[in-house]
């Protein structure tokens, strides 16, 4: 898919380029809706890069037949509101959650080397100076969702992309989150499983705690386009138990993103936003129709 180039961020200040690779659409709202409209907002270029469509994924049974091609529009709608001009699909097909009966061809797999050469391809038409990918643990623990840990790790290895950034959540802020929500939650929700435990990053290992409480309204709205995943069979889904949310505790919730930068020894003293520790560019910032344009 080939959205139109981004706005230009003014021809003073040098403007970077950041990709975020996520496996399905929705996971880009969730784990880095804030930063994308943030950086949006401030000027810089971003590209949604999605792995699949998210075809295998839970929603009510009329809409599962053609969920596909609805999942992609809801991301261009959401990704719209978040203030990103450019989304590319690769088109691989979601793996879904059973491991032991993978789909034919699913993302997860496919080998990594092709994958991360295309995706490597991409960024280097791109000028990517950062790739966003997803923490090693894969989340929850997704198989599309580690498959995207690989091949990020991959790809900005072959393009020699500067910093590498992986999303995930503080796994203890996950926990004392869940359990402050816990009156819009319902009694037994899989995501105070046990799985929880290994979970997305431990807090030693963050590099980043970005403040988007300022873009929480648009991350809100970017959510709500995605009304596909708020409904699962005959069950709410993590989509709606956040929606329900009174603002301020949405705020609360949602109001911090996390990322590991591969290569970065954590400190004490996590940066603040996602760009700390980038190299600065040199000149002028490219006008946003000056850039070559990105397709899958």
């Amino acid at each position: 898919m080939r959205l139109p180039g981004p706005r230009s961020g003014g021809g003073a200040v040098p403007r970077h380029t950041v990709v975020f690779f996520h496996a399905h659409p929705d996971d880009e709202v969730l784990l880095t809706g804030g930063t994308i409209a943030r950086l949006a907002a401030e000027g810089h270029r971003v590209l949604i890069v999605t792995a699949t469509d998210g075809e295998a994924g839970l929603t009510d049974r009329e809409a599962a037949r053609e969920l596909g091609p609805v999942r992609h529009r809801e991301l261009g709608r959401a990704a719209d509101l978040l203030g990103c001009r450019e989304v590319v699909r690769l088109g691989y097909p979601d793996s879904g959650m059973d491991e032991a009966a993978p789909r034919p061809g699913a993302f997860s797999r496919v080998p990594v080397e092709p994958v991360a050469a295309r995706l490597a391809q991409l960024l280097v038409d791109a000028r990517a100076d950062v790739l966003c990918g997803y923490d090693a643990a894969g989340g929850y623990g997704h198989p599309d969702h580690r498959q995207v840990h690989r091949v990020a790790r991959r790809a900005a290895e072959i393009a020699g992309v500067a910093v590498l950034l992986e999303a995930t959540i503080d796994r203890r802020f996950l926990r004392a989150a869940l359990v402050a929500a816990r009156p819009f939650l319902p009694h037994d929700p899989q995501y105070r499983s046990q799985r929880l435990r290994a979970a997305f990053a431990a807090p030693g290992e963050i590099t980043h705690t970005v403040s988007v409480g300022r873009y929480a309204a648009a991350k809100r709205l970017a959510m709500h386009a995605h009304a596909s995943q708020a409904v699962g069979g005959d069950q709410e889904r993590l989509l709606a138990w956040l929606l329900r949310l009174p603002p301020p505790a949405f705020r609360a919730v949602l109001g911090h993103e996390w990322f590991v930068q591969v290569g970065r020894r954590p400190s004490r003293v996590r940066s603040r936003a996602l760009l700390d520790g980038v190299p600065p560019l040199q000149g002028p910032a490219v006008p946003g129709g000056d850039h070559p344009p990105i397709g899958g």
